[in-house]
Order: structure tokens, then C-alpha cells, then sequence
């Protein structure tokens, strides 16, 4: 006895579908880049950078972060929190 497989027409939704997954929605703090200090990482590709808060509990606190990537002073940043600071890179 031999099954001859029925074929399958391209509308029709496939047997089974597994539910997209949304990554959570983080809430952030805007802050703009008031200074490029210096770039560091092993490859250059870390900027420091003065940045001072908009919004928040420490809005007009400005704090040196470390940032990967393209940056301009005046650039608008989304922080996700604002209590950590980068330790100031010393030239030996």
C-alpha cells in the first residue's frame, strides 16, 4: 500500500505556530552629550563623554558615561540608569 503525500498549496498557514515573543519595554532617562572627552577600549571604539540628564531624579546632573559607537556633542542619548559613573581615564 502505497501513501501518495498531498500537496500542500502556498496560502495555507503552516500546522503549527509558536507565539511571537516582544522583548520587554525598558524605560529609560534622555540624556544629551555635552563633551567627547577621550576614546578608549582596546581598539579605540569606547568614546567618554560628558553627559548631562533631562529628565528624571537627576535631571540637570551631568555625569561621565562611557559609550560605544558613533557620537556628536549635542547627540540625545537614552540612559537606563543614571547612578553609575565611568571612572576618568589617567594617562600613566
Amino acid at each position: 500500500m502505497v501513501q501518495q503525500k498531498k500537496a500542500q498549496s502556498g496560502n495555507e498557514p503552516p500546522a503549527e505556530t509558536k507565539p511571537v515573543r516582544e522583548a520587554p519595554i525598558r524605560e529609560g532617562f534622555p540624556a544629551e552629550i555635552v563633551e567627547i572627552r577621550t576614546k578608549t577600549g582596546v581598539y579605540g571604539e569606547i568614546y567618554q563623554v560628558l553627559c548631562k540628564v533631562l529628565e528624571g531624579p537627576d535631571s540637570g546632573r551631568v555625569i561621565l558615561r562611557n559609550i560605544k559607537g558613533p557620537v556628536k556633542k549635542g547627540m540625545i542619548i537614552v540612559l537606563l540608569d543614571t547612578d553609575r559613573e565611568a571612572k576618568e581615564i589617567k594617562a600613566r
